[in-house]
């Protein structure tokens, strides 16, 4: 399968950014990153629209389950039913953990925001290789794949209880299938119509991270919502496009 051009790019990709995770130094959790622009109580409770903010990935999290296990994801391949799934469980799971990140912000909580995150991002991973690569090389690393990301954010987490953090193997798992996704759209055909919505994902995830980078200049101009709490809206809509494209989309 690696003769084929187009995946021994991928696969150099990889392995470069692998080389260059491994020649960066160790990167600790800023102990700035908790102090969120909005932290308002309201009706008793801190941080309240940072955590109300997660309620949409709750959801399109039940509403993603409900729809495959009720065999009614047919803009899907029967193949990768496992993975749409696990993305939605992940996706349910990432609006109870980060909820009750928000709530009490700190090293520990953050665990159950990251952890959830990496089940979605890697079960999301897989079905993009199943869909637009092959199905049988999403099986060989969707098991893998999902290890991996819990691997990595137990590993920050203990590096982090030993007072020597080191989140580089965690950002490898978040930002190396941002980058390698919008490179298989362009370099594959999927077996499925409906290339939008997976743009769109694209699209979203990149809007969620600049509001997450300007989070209290965004808070500043709308008063209502900060940048971290419409990241959570953007990502969530993410979710539910891609909930959509189970639904509408058709084998090509």
């Amino acid at each position: 399968m690696l003769a084929d051009k187009r995946l021994k790019i991928l696969f150099a990709i990889i392995v470069a950014a692998i080389i260059a995770m491994l020649n960066v130094e160790p990167i600790a959790q800023d102990p700035a990153y908790h102090n969120f622009a909005d932290q308002r109580h309201i009706l008793g409770m801190a941080n309240f629209f940072n955590v109300l903010s997660n309620l949409p990935f709750v959801i399109i999290g039940i509403m993603g389950i409900r729809l495959v296990a009720l065999h009614k994801a047919s803009g899907g391949l029967a193949e990768l039913q496992a993975m749409y799934l696990t993305f939605f469980v992940g996706t349910l799971l990432i609006g109870l953990g980060s909820a009750y990140y928000h709530y009490r912000p700190d090293n520990h909580t953050l665990l159950w925001d990251r952890l959830p995150m990496t089940i979605a991002f890697m079960a999301l991973f897989s079905a993009i290789v199943g869909e637009y690569v092959s199905s049988r090389l999403a099986w060989k690393l969707f098991i893998p794949l999902l290890i991996l990301g819990i691997v990595s954010v137990a590993y920050w987490q203990v590096t982090e209880l030993k007072g020597r953090g080191d989140l580089r193997a965690y950002a490898l798992v978040q930002f190396l299938p941002a980058l390698l996704i919008p490179l298989i759209l362009w370099l594959f055909d999927s077996k499925l119509n409906g290339d939008k919505y997976i743009w769109g994902i694209v699209a979203a995830y990149a809007a969620s991270k600049l509001m997450e980078l300007f989070d209290a200049q965004l808070y500043s101009v709308f008063g209502l919502l900060s940048g971290h709490s419409l990241k959570h809206l953007f990502a969530a809509f993410a979710t539910l496009m891609f909930y959509w494209a189970l639904r509408e989309r058709r084998r090509s």
